[in-house]
């Protein structure tokens, strides 16, 4: 396939899977009875997605109140200078505003939920999000499943460094960029892209150890997903009587996979999300709820744990 039909192919993708957000129609179930489901399983598999941030001021693509953005491709990152350029002299801004953003009650309550066992062993947990927030809340049993937007990797020599200093090298190359530190929805995305006017003079720092291209770690559109991540990620559902998932629309495949694979396998799914996802016909449970209200809710930690 030519490049050019590969960008095709990937901005047709794109265009679905940042698709306009719609209601739930397809409820089914309350809180008592995902509690209910969750206590009797032996282990529990969870999936979140970008609605679990919302609550800690980070946007989403597909929510009610989301603008729409098309995303940077994978393909137009490696080999289109200007877009590259374009894309870091975004993140420069928006990473700055989404590193200050705080684990919220429900990061909290599975944290909590994963180091007590109660009230039910937690297999693991596969998160689509790249905003760190499971890690600071004391998670450990998990899986990044598109990466961490704290890290960088040299595509050419694969060397990891912080984000932060990534952070530190384009601010001394950049001195006379000023800082944007109360960045709206209209101008900041989910993966810390923020919306940028001025970026044509915005200079890009190589990488220290070879002078090749760097990237944040994480997974573009049109970039497949490690395999060994997905595999790990089976692994757990295989391991798990119960999936939970929290808010995802799992438009994209590399979630919604999972709950197909359960869904198969006869496993109870159980569904929270503002609006309506893709599993919603195979869903056991299918509620409409804020994550950050109702996971300590559903978990027995009334959302007060500060750990």
């Amino acid at each position: 396939m030519s490049s050019e039909a590969i960008s095709r192919f990937a901005r047709s993708h794109v265009r679905r899977a940042t698709s306009g957000w719609q209601p739930s129609t397809n409820l089914r179930g309350d809180v008592d009875q995902a509690r209910e489901l969750i206590s009797g399983a032996a282990g529990v598999v969870v999936l979140t997605g970008a609605g679990m941030s919302t609550g800690s001021g980070v946007p989403d693509y597909r929510g009610p109140d989301s603008i729409r953005a098309t995303p940077i491709l994978y393909h137009e990152f490696r080999h289109d200078p200007v877009a590259r350029q374009r894309y870091w002299a975004r993140n420069y801004q928006g990473w700055a505003v989404m590193s200050r953003a705080q684990p919220n009650e429900g990061h909290r309550a599975l944290s909590r939920w994963e180091h007590t066992g109660s009230p039910s062993p937690l297999v693991g947990l596969i998160s689509q999000n790249v905003d760190g927030l499971h890690e600071a809340s004391g998670t450990r049993q998990l899986l990044t499943l598109h990466g961490r937007g704290a890290d960088v990797i040299c595509l050419d020599c694969a060397r990891m460094f912080p984000r932060a200093d990534m952070q530190q090298w384009m601010a001394a190359l950049n001195p006379g960029v000023p800082m944007n530190d109360h960045l709206g929805p209209a101008e900041l995305r989910p993966d810390a892209d923020a919306e940028v006017e001025n970026w044509q003079g915005f200079r890009v720092p190589p990488c220290p150890a070879c002078g090749g291209m760097l990237k944040p770690d994480v997974i573009f559109f049109g970039e497949p997903v490690p395999r060994g991540r997905v595999a790990a990620a089976f692994a757990w559902c295989d391991a798990a009587d119960v999936l939970l998932v929290a808010g995802s629309s799992l438009t994209v495949m590399s979630g919604l996979r999972f709950a197909r694979h359960m869904n198969k396998a006869g496993k109870p799914v159980i569904i929270i999300n503002h609006g309506a996802t893709r599993a919603d016909e195979f869903a056991t449970v299918r509620l409409d709820e804020d994550t950050t209200r109702v996971l300590p809710e559903l978990v027995g930690f009334g959302g007060t744990d500060r750990r």
